[in-house]
Formats: structure tokens, C-alpha cells, sequence
């Protein structure tokens, strides 16, 4: 069964809206294509994160609330 915007793979998540529409479409054409379910979703997030960076979609992949910087703190000098 394809994926849609509603009914996508977990490992999708956390992506960006517009990157995530694009990994469901591009994931969904490697199914259709013969691809391995897993493989399908790892090589569909890599790609719609490559098309994210070129088309100016998404300009950095930081996690929020991660490290000191996320939590305020900055160096002592």
C-alpha cells in the first residue's frame, strides 16, 4: 500500500513537512519500482534531503534541544 501525507513510515517523522511530502513521493515510486520496504525509505529521506538543500527548501538539520547550546550555556572565556 503507498504512503500518503496522513500514513507515512516513522523513520519520516520528524522531517520538515515539505521534505517529508517529498520523501512519501519519491518513496512511493521506489515501491511501485521493486525496492526493498526499508531501503525504500532510507534512499526516499536521503533524496528529499538533498532536494530540500538545493532547492532552498530547508537550510540545516539541527537538533533542537540538544547539546549546551540548545540549553542556553555558553563558554566561561
Amino acid at each position: 500500500m503507498p504512503w500518503t501525507p496522513c500514513r507515512y513510515p516513522i523513520a519520516m517523522r520528524r522531517l520538515p513537512l515539505a521534505v517529508r511530502l517529498k520523501a512519501i513521493e519519491i518513496a512511493n515510486v521506489l515501491l511501485a519500482g521493486g525496492c526493498d520496504e526499508g531501503q525504500a525509505i532510507r534512499m526516499a529521506i536521503a533524496a528529499a534531503r538533498k532536494w530540500a538543500r538545493r532547492e532552498g527548501q530547508f537550510d540545516g538539520w539541527r537538533r533542537v534541544g540538544r547539546g549546551p547550546a540548545a540549553a542556553g550555556l555558553r563558554d566561561a572565556t
